[in-house]
Parts: C-alpha cells; structure tokens; sequence
C-alpha cells in the first residue's frame, strides 16, 4: 500500500501542468463564439442540407482510406480543390448575408443569447392551422383570389423569410384572406407559415427553371421552384381560374378539391412531426378550442 501511495505521489511531482494565461482563455471564447455562430448559419440555410450530403460523401472517402481504394483516392485528391471552389459559389448569397448578419451584431450580447430564429427544431401545425388555411383557401378560390402560401418544413427558409416583410401572427382565415385581397400592400409574393404561425408575408420564391404548361404563370412557378429546393409544401390558389393546386417536391399537382386539399395537409403535418406524441398532447387543447370556434362561427 505504501508503495503504491509513494507511486503516486512521484506521478504527481513528475506531472508538469500547462499553465493557463488569460489570452488563452480569450482564444476559446473566440473559437467558440465562431463556431457558435458558424453552426447557427449553417441550421437556418440550404447549406444545413448541402452539408449532410458532404458527410456522406466523407464517409465514402475514409471508407475508401480504410481499403486503400487507390482510384477513388485519387479522384478526391484531384477534385478537392475544385469542389471547394464550387461550394464557395454555390452558397455565395448565404455566405454575404451570414456576414452581413455578423456585422450587425452586438458581440458581447451574442454571448449570452440564445435565440436563432427556429428555436432549435422544425416545428409541426395543429388541426386548427389545417382548417383556418382550408377555410381561406376555398373562400379566396371562389372569387378568383390569386394566393402563393408555403408552409416550412425542417428546411429552413429564413433567406427567403429575409425577402418579406415581418408578420408572426397565429394563422387565421381572415389573416390570410386579408393579405391576398386585391390591391392590398401584402397581397404579392408569398405568405410562409412556420408551425402555427404567419412569419413573413411579401416574400419573393425562387421560379422553376424546368418546363411547365404555358397557361401556368409566375405564381405557379414560383411555388413549383420553392418546393425543388426545398421539403416546403406551397399551396397556390389561381387567380385566372380558381383552381387550387400544391406544390411539393418539385411536382405540382393542379385543380385539389376540397378534401383532397384536407388530405394532403393532413399527410404533410404527420410528415413533419412523425412520432411527437408530445406535440398532440401539449396542442390538444389549442385543438378543441379552435374546432369550438369553428362550429360557433358556422
């Protein structure tokens, strides 16, 4: 026992400890701080998506370290540079707005706060939310009011949020009916819902450069272009015809009824929230209010 405890007490004398200065512990601040912001840049962008798609790609390139896959290692070696190059000008708009938004920023603030726009998940709607875009949807269809709303999905749309102007009001029928109507300030671009609430209204959508029928116009392609880039789900109301139609996927399906429209929300809210009991339970209330208020009101 002693020989262990004298052991240990020569351990202790030989272990030589690093001592830490305060400039060192200003550089971890800084590390952190950028990394902090860096991965918060990443969560509300494409580039969230771009860069799963890069981890798979690593995984294949240490798999081909690991077997010596001379040709593949190879092509990596010879196309690394070239792909960074291509990455740099293919997030070059989220790159300028990242830094832009870094400028802006109170530092000291930043430190402490912990808001980043999406509160940390994608977030799911409630019955209610199904209903009241149902109700606006059908009314604005009858009188030819053409209407562009797209409802997030875990895809983040903040750069296109950017383009609107700011609402975040709980979704409601009259909300929406009353931004699509006519000569109204808000009625052009798109509405983006984000869980159970309008974000921003106004917003600008990338169009589809694939081909559509030439009787589709720019609300069309817009919703059609959003949905390529995106998991969003666009649902655009015709002002020509009336007609409502979804977008999803890069694939628009035209002229919905009123329950095929019901059944392809319904799909997309179990889509987004696959398993959260949590969230039924926690909005089954908001839910049977807002069924209450739709039988008082009819």
């Amino acid at each position: 026992m002693q020989g262990i405890t004298t052991t240990f007490q020569s351990f202790l004398t030989n272990l030589h400890m690093p001592s830490v200065r305060w400039t060192d512990i200003v550089e971890i601040l800084i590390i952190a701080f950028i990394l902090y912001h860096i991965l918060l840049w990443f969560r509300n962008t494409r580039a969230w998506a771009l860069m799963k798609g890069v981890l798979i790609i690593l995984l294949f390139v240490l798999l081909a370290a690991v077997f010596n896959m001379t040709t593949i290692l190879w092509l990596v070696q010879n196309v690394t540079g070239i792909a960074v190059m291509a990455l740099v000008v293919i997030l070059q708009p989220e790159l300028r707005t990242a830094l832009e938004e870094l400028g802006q920023k109170n530092l000291i603030s930043s430190f402490f706060s912990t808001d980043s726009s999406r509160g940390g998940t994608y977030e799911g709607f409630t019955d209610h939310t199904i209903n009241e875009i149902m109700r606006s949807c059908t009314e604005m269809a009858k009188v030819h009011t053409g209407a562009l709303i797209v409802i997030e999905n875990k895809t983040p749309l903040q750069e296109y949020v950017r383009t609107g102007i700011d609402i975040d009001a709980v979704v409601s029928s009259q909300l929406l009916i009353n931004i699509f109507e006519k000569n109204t300030p808000l009625h052009d671009g798109a509405v983006i819902i984000r869980g159970n609430r309008v974000i921003s209204a106004t917003c600008y959508l990338p169009l589809s450069e694939n081909k559509l029928d030439k009787d589709l116009g720019t609300r069309h392609r817009a919703g059609v272009g959003l949905s390529e880039v995106s998991d969003s789900l666009t649902i655009i109301v015709s002002e020509e015809t009336g007609n409502i139609s979804v977008a999803y996927r890069g694939k628009l399906t035209r002229a919905l009824q009123y329950g095929e429209l019901k059944d392809r929300l319904k799909q997309f809210q179990s889509m987004m929230v696959p398993g959260r009991r949590s969230f039924r339970a926690k909005n089954k209330k908001e839910n049977d209010e807002g069924a209450k208020e739709t039988r008082d009101t009819e």
